[in-house]
């Protein structure tokens, strides 16, 4: 396993928390932990965590002394710290505090509830040097706690302190004594003699209580540190290490990995496999309820978006990981084919429908697996969903193409025209139009499906799939704009796509005169800005004539009104052709009222879907992609493809103009689908620019990157900003299954050679051959750009 050299320049992200692959960690009480290269008070090589915001911070660091000479801050050391093996809750690093005094640190964290290490500091020199080593605990904790303290337990000296429902223990093997340096710390004297070196052991236990935490960190120092360590080398064997000519690159591409495995958490009661969170730093994972159920939108579920791209990162390697994540889904199954959107670990519900990607992972989990047995499992269940959004409930005007119950279920939470909560954003109900998006995801997913049944000799169900995905591929065909060279999202009563317009603008209530006829139906939607926070008993009577051309009243109940901030948007159930007059009711005098039509001509990343569902004839793929996608004035930016253009972003006056690599990676399979590998290989190129910005400014991935600065947007070490391996390895044109077995297809499009090693398997790949070497030395040259399967007995 490759041994790495990362420091302070180089990119980097080194949070620490329990891997759910070694045990259950604890979804309510989940200690996270960071470690810093340089930096803070005093700068030092430093851990740290807030225990989910139970303390200020506890902060850990070495220090040693010399002589008259005492540092802690790296950039006096001999030699800077150095990080050589990254795992999700494992870090081994080396550095000199002095010339011919080197120290290697190995941090792990075991469990959920305690971080521990291993030190070796050994001496180069020819002759014997005396120092004194220190392990630094700084505790500011909250409100009634204590700073770390000394005391005595059981003959041996250990520092504690109190935070929140937390005592933190540290305690050191080798007989150390209380630090009379500036921070509290326990230290070590240490004479050793040329060549000479001495190992010892710390831990950090917070449970409860400090008989229980000094236990627990007894325990842990105890441990058989070599077998341990051996199992998680083992456990990590199957991380994919990748060699381009960008040791950036090489380095992004392993931390992605490790970050994407440290994710994970549970199981628990409510799912029978382990889960998996946005975002693990140490100010997550407490829960003051215990059970997660207060947990923010990062803790609280898995959805299926965020699933299929999570699973890029654990096959081939962890396949059960992946099945485990998909059962989770299928566990939560209603007998009518309802799977939520976001179960989750604590028995979180959304109650609204899954995306429908749920088939398409399966397909992917079997092609790594052939496993039959669960082809034939699941299979029953993933029709039924697929099946379930064909009922009344989603697919409300029965024309057979269902609409969006909930924006959430498009992970689009901003989108100008139906964002409840984005800064000028309409507001509008999402569930009164249909989109070509949620088209081609079904027309995805049945064919997915039809290619189990055919697997599965289950013959009977595909003439009534393949009527579903005619119907569908006709309703994105409808969608398309020939002048805009892009799809349109279509009102699902009139089926046409107005752009937004201001009707009307009044403060207080009354009847609003319009007397207008529309050239085509309307739907319209309703602002009131509340003067005060108080939420108003509004009623709103709406007074046109429908498309059947017979007059209609409508009325919109206060029941019907969701008020955000003293604001609130209603749409209209009905649409229109001509308005009357609209009859305000029971607001305030100061209230202000937006009377607008419902905006449809937004653009947004998701319209480029039917090119991953490969719905487009080739003509209409080139039209979308070079004229929309690959146009710099729309949305080909220097840092990805933004969720929405530079003109829409920039009119909705929100912080916008952000890309998401979990959903410019989706599209990214939409340009190899149709042959398009030196664009996808550029938009790598593009989204791993962004990434690697901020492992080297910030140490962190971001949830999203700002497409024309890079600078990271949201939530830090989220899983939708972390680097795209599978995208790359997909536009590489590998794609692994076992060490004996490997698809190829296609040319290098980058530009240097590809080298990549899994469980002893190595693809080396230039622009005019692979070649392929096998574990057991067997080789195969491949020159051929055609789809190859090789492999060996």
């Amino acid at each position: 396993m490759k041994m790495w050299q990362l420091g302070h320049n180089d990119p980097g992200e080194y949070i620490l928390a329990a891997d759910a692959r070694c045990g259950p960690t604890d979804y309510g009480n989940d200690h996270i932990w960071e470690l810093m290269l340089r930096g803070g008070e005093p700068s030092a090589f430093a851990l740290h965590t807030t225990f989910g915001l139970r303390a200020r911070n506890l902060r850990m660091f070495p220090r040693f002394t010399e002589g008259d000479t005492s540092i802690s801050n790296p950039d006096s050391f001999a030699k800077a710290p150095r990080i050589h093996r990254v795992y999700p809750n494992y870090i081994l690093s080396t550095f000199a505090p002095f010339t011919g005094i080197n120290v290697q640190l190995e941090i792990w964290v075991p469990d959920s509830h305690s971080i521990t290490g291993r030190i070796h500091i050994s001496n180069q020199r020819l002759s014997a040097r005396e120092l004194r080593f220190e392990w630094g605990a700084q505790l500011s904790s909250n409100q009634q706690g204590e700073r770390m303290n000394p005391a005595e337990m059981e003959a041996a000296i250990i520092l504690f302190g109190k935070t929140g429902d937390l005592t933190p223990v540290l305690f050191i093997t080798g007989g150390a004594h209380v630090s009379s340096g500036p921070y509290p710390a326990l230290a070590l004297d240490l004479n050793l003699p040329a060549g000479g070196s001495r190992t010892f052991r710390w831990c950090l236990s917070a449970t409860g209580g400090q008989q229980e935490s000094f236990e627990s960190a007894r325990r842990q120092v105890a441990r058989p540190w070599e077998k341990e360590i051996a199992r998680l080398d083992a456990l990590n064997a199957g991380l994919i290490e990748v060699e381009t000519g960008n040791p950036d690159w090489d380095a992004a591409f392993m931390l992605t990995q490790k970050s994407a495995l440290r994710l994970l958490c549970g199981p628990t009661e409510h799912l029978p496999h382990p889960s998996f969170v946005l975002s693990r730093q140490p100010d997550q994972g407490y829960s003051a309820r215990d059970d997660g159920r207060d947990y923010t939108h990062s803790w609280n579920g898995q959805t299926p978006m965020e699933t299929d791209f999570l699973s890029g990162f654990l096959l081939p390697a962890y396949p059960n990981l992946a099945r485990g994540l998909l059962l989770n889904f299928l566990s939560v199954q209603q007998s009518d084919g309802f799977i939520d959107w976001k179960p989750g670990l604590g028995g979180q519900r959304s109650n609204i429908m899954a995306t429908p990607m749920l088939t398409q992972l399966a397909w992917k989990i079997y092609q790594f697996t052939e496993d039959g047995e669960f082809l034939t499992e699941v299979y029953p269940k993933l029709l039924k969903a697929v099946q379930a959004w064909f009922s009344p409930q989603q697919d409300r005007d029965g024309d057979g193409i269902p609409e969006w119950q909930n924006l959430m279920q498009i992970n689009l939470d901003e989108h100008p025209a139906f964002s409840p909560w984005q800064p000028n954003a309409q507001g509008a109900d999402i569930s009164t139009s249909e989109s070509p998006a949620l088209c081609a995801l079904l027309y995805a997913e049945i064919q997915t499906l039809l290619k189990m049944a055919q697997v599965l000799e289950r013959t009977e169900t595909i003439p009534a799939l393949q009527s579903l995905a005619d119907n569908l591929q006709s309703a994105i065909t409808s969608a398309w704009d020939e002048s805009a060279a892009m799809y349109r999202i279509w009102d699902r009563e009139s089926h046409h796509s107005p752009g937004r317009e201001i009707l009307a603008d009044q403060y207080g209530p009354g009847e609003i005169a319009f007397h207008s006829d529309f050239d085509e139906p309307v739907r319209l939607v309703i602002l009131i800005e509340g003067h005060s926070e108080t939420p108003r008993r509004a009623n709103i009577y709406i007074h046109g004539t429908g498309s059947s051309g017979k007059p209609r009243v409508e009325h919109i109940a206060a029941e019907q009104l969701q008020w955000r901030l003293a604001q609130t948007s209603v749409t209209s159930q009905r649409v229109y052709t001509s308005l009357e007059f609209i009859d305000m009711r029971d607001i305030g005098p100061d209230d202000h009222v937006h009377i607008e039509v419902m905006d449809l001509s937004v653009q947004d990343i998701s319209l480029f879907l039917p090119l991953m569902a490969e719905t487009e004839t080739p003509q209409q793929a080139e039209q979308i992609i070079r004229k929309s996608l690959l146009n710099p004035e729309r949305f080909w930016q220097p840092y990805g493809i933004p969720l929405y253009p530079p003109n829409v972003s920039k009119s909705s006056g929100g912080d916008i103009e952000s890309t998401s690599v979990m959903w410019s990676s989706l599209i990214g399979r939409g340009l190899l689908s149709y042959g398009y590998q030196s664009e996808a290989a550029e938009l790598v190129n593009r989204l791993m620019s962004a990434a690697l910005f901020n492992l080297k400014k910030y140490k962190a991935f971001s949830y999203h990157y700002h497409t024309e600065s890079a600078q990271g947007v949201g939530e830090r070490h989220a899983l939708p900003g972390l680097a795209p391996l599978p995208l790359f390895m997909e536009t590489l044109g590998i794609r692994l299954i076992s060490p004996t077995k490997i698809m190829l297809v296609g040319y290098n499009p980058f530009p240097w050679p590809v080298t990549v090693k899994y469980r002893g398997l190595i693809i080396y790949k230039d622009r005019q051959k692979t070649r392929v070497t096998f574990p057991g030395g067997q080789t195969a040259v491949v020159k051929n750009p055609e789809p190859h399967l090789v492999s060996v007995e």
